[in-house]
């Protein structure tokens, strides 16, 4: 496939880029090598090899996640300026 002046157009207009006139000549022919090297890919024999999806084939290495309880209800309210056995007193900042 040879990309024209054209094309190179309605691949700009369907990519909402706006390209000068002085350009095109320099696309057309930049996109024409893209398509070489695409052509090229195509010719090599892939029927052994698996599609990626990650690079590597590592399997999920995260923890477990496992709830704890890490201080106790009262150590974590001792230093706070208001609350009561169970919950800290904030001021209202939400206004109706």
């Amino acid at each position: 496939m040879k990309i024209d002046q054209q094309t190179v157009y309605k691949v700009a207009d369907l990519a909402r880029i706006e390209i000068a006139a002085n350009e095109v000549d320099t696309l057309t022919v930049e996109m024409n090598k893209i398509l070489t090297f695409m052509e090229k890919l195509n010719e090599l024999d892939t029927t052994g090899v698996k599609p990626l999806v990650y690079m590597n084939e590592s399997a999920n290495v995260w923890r477990e996640d496992v709830a704890k309880q890490e201080i106790s209800t009262a150590d974590g309210l001792k230093n706070a300026a208001k609350h009561n056995e169970s919950f800290f007193f904030v001021p209202k900042i939400i206004e109706k």
